[in-house]
Parts: structure tokens; C-alpha cells; sequence
């Protein structure tokens, strides 16, 4: 029974939380990874990106909620979603054609157009605080639970009970439909297979017709359906704020570079691994522990690593670990 209960408790507080969060960190590294691999330059704005497209989708959520439009169990973000996708494709374009374009044409190199994406997630940062504010903002309804720790508990008759929250049922079950769709279109479509081939070796794909212009917008709408899809999750399963999405920017990354940039398995896995690792470490293991050791050896401690507040320091050491012995990446992807 002890046994039992310490898994429920492992499930509630390390398995599920992580489950959740490294789906949402998938999506975001798989629109860097994107970037990346068939445009050729780091978007640092790609987190704010998730910002805007979450800003937009949060005020389109308010409206359908002041005139009662919702989606029952489901959160009405849902429903508010594709405004927010629009929106930020629209903008990431316009943002491509006003400033990356020109940097392209003079052929400049991957440190330049980073640099520029700075500026431009700077810019966009300040245009989301300006908008919406800087404090958090919640845009969650529908239920609140798929599974409740007291219905667990009643059921089963567990001291532990397990709790599954709404947001994180539909975090996980929108990122698996989406990462299936993701790899459908890049697998059997005839854009997909272009920008595969763009990404693989630019100057072939050339001679064969592709219009790189074609690959080039298509790569940013994609991105931004996957920044938004992410920025929206994440906001339903914590809270919206502007800066937190300017912190995600670090374990994005750390997902996507330990995967291997380039490589869509490669951001999936990251994204997993990054968050498992987060959630493992600053969880106090007390609970757990006290459950499967004998009462002569029950911690008085609570087992914790570190504090939940040094979260991205693990995602940050990851990182420099992975660079410094594994530049490639799991999935040999292209070095950083």
C-alpha cells in the first residue's frame, strides 16, 4: 500500500507536472529547431513570439467569454486559438518581409541575423507589456479537473490521491495531435518534402525549382502556429505573464540544442528531457521517500536539490554540458 502511494505521489507531483511542461517545451523547440534548420539562424524572439500569439488568443478568449461563447469541459482558449495563429503569422511575416528579407539578400551570416532577432524580440516584448501589462493574466475555464485527488482517494482508498488538471489533459493531447500533423505535412506533402530538401542542402534544392521564397513563408507560418500552440498551453497550465515567456527562451533552447538543432525527433526529446529534468530536481522528495523507507530512515529533510526558484539553472547547466561534450546534439543535429 505504501508502495502504491508513493507512486501516486510520484505520478501527481513529478510524472504528470513533467509531462505537461515537456510538451510544451516540444512544441517551442520544435519552432526553433524549424528555424533553424531551414532559415539557418537562431530566433531569439521565438519565445516573445509565444508571448504575442498567447496575448492575442487571451483577448479574443475574453471577448467570447463577455458574450458567453465557450467550449464546456474544454478551456475557451480553444476556441480562441486559431484568431491567435492568424495574428502571429501575419505578424511574423510582415516582420520577415519588413527586416529578415533584407539581411538574406545580402547574404549575411547566422551571427548577424541572430543578433537581429534580438532586436526584434526585444521590440515585440515591449509591444506585449504595452498591450496586456506585465502582471499575470488568467484565461482558463472550462473543468478544472479531469481527475480530482478526492474522487481519486474515494475510489481507491489511498492515502495519495491523484490529481490530472483539465489544462494538462488538453496540453498533452493538443501536442501529440499537433506534433502527428507537424510530421505528416513535412513527410507527405509536396511543401513539406521541399522544405525538407531546402533544409538538407539549399543550392540542390535550388536547381530543382524549389521557390525558396515559397519554403521561407511557409517555414515562419508553421513556427508561429507552434510558438502560439505552445505560448497558449503553457498560459492555460500556469499563468500568462510577458517576462515568463522571455525566460522559457533558455529551456526552448536547452531543448532544442540537447536534441540536436535541426532535428524535429531531436526538439521532442529535448523538450522531454529538459522538463523532467527541471521538475525532478526541485521537487522535495520528503513524501515519496517516507513512503518506501522504513520509519527508522524517514528523511527529516525535504530531499530537495534546489529550490523550484533555480528551475532554469538546470536547463542552463544542461546546456553548457551538452555543448561542451555533445555540440551535435542526441539526434546529430547541425552544431551549434
Amino acid at each position: 500500500m505504501d508502495f502504491l502511494n508513493a507512486l501516486v505521489a510520484f505520478l501527481n507531483f513529478v510524472f504528470v507536472p513533467g509531462l505537461a511542461y515537456g510538451a510544451q517545451l516540444a512544441l517551442g523547440a520544435l519552432g526553433v529547431t524549424l528555424i533553424y534548420g531551414i532559415l539557418r539562424f537562431s530566433n531569439f524572439a521565438h519565445g516573445d513570439t509565444m508571448a504575442f500569439g498567447t496575448m492575442v488568443t487571451i483577448f479574443v478568449t475574453w471577448f467570447f467569454q463577455s458574450i458567453g461563447l465557450t467550449a464546456g469541459f474544454l478551456p475557451t482558449a480553444l476556441l480562441a486559438l486559431p484568431f491567435g495563429i492568424l495574428a502571429t503569422a501575419v505578424m511574423v511575416l510582415a516582420t520577415d518581409k519588413v527586416i529578415y528579407q533584407f539581411y538574406r539578400r545580402q547574404k549575411a551570416t547566422p551571427t548577424i541575423l541572430v543578433i537581429v532577432s534580438m532586436g526584434v524580440m526585444f521590440v515585440m516584448n515591449g509591444l506585449v507589456r504595452l498591450f496586456i501589462g506585465v502582471d499575470d493574466q488568467n484565461f482558463a475555464d472550462g473543468g478544472r479537473f479531469l481527475i480530482s485527488a478526492g474522487e481519486f482517494k474515494a475510489a481507491t482508498g489511498l492515502a495519495e490521491g491523484l490529481s490530472i488538471k483539465g489544462s494538462q489533459a488538453v496540453t498533452v493531447a493538443t501536442a501529440a495531435l499537433t506534433v502527428a500533423l507537424l510530421f505528416w505535412f513535412l513527410q507527405k506533402t509536396r511543401t513539406g518534402k521541399s522544405m525538407r530538401a531546402f533544409a538538407d542542402n539549399e543550392d540542390l534544392a535550388l536547381l530543382s525549382g524549389i521557390n525558396p521564397d515559397r519554403v521561407v513563408q511557409v517555414t515562419w507560418i508553421i513556427a508561429a502556429t507552434l510558438a502560439t500552440i505552445a505560448g497558449v498551453l503553457y498560459g492555460l497550465d500556469k499563468s500568462f505573464r510577458p517576462f515568463t515567456y522571455f525566460q522559457l527562451l533558455l529551456p526552448i533552447f536547452a531543448a532544442a540544442i540537447v536534441g540536436g538543432l535541426g532535428s524535429p525527433l531531436g526538439a521532442i526529446a529535448g523538450g522531454f528531457i529538459i522538463a523532467f529534468s527541471e521538475v525532478m530536481l526541485t521537487y522535495a522528495w520528503k513524501k515519496v521517500a517516507t513512503y518506501v523507507l522504513p520509519d527508522s530512515m524517514a528523511p527529516d529533510s525535504l530531499l530537495q536539490l534546489m529550490g523550484t526558484d533555480y528551475k532554469f539553472a538546470v536547463s542552463f547547466a544542461i546546456l553548457i554540458l551538452v555543448l561542451l561534450f555533445l555540440p551535435t546534439g542526441l539526434f546529430k543535429g547541425k552544431s551549434y
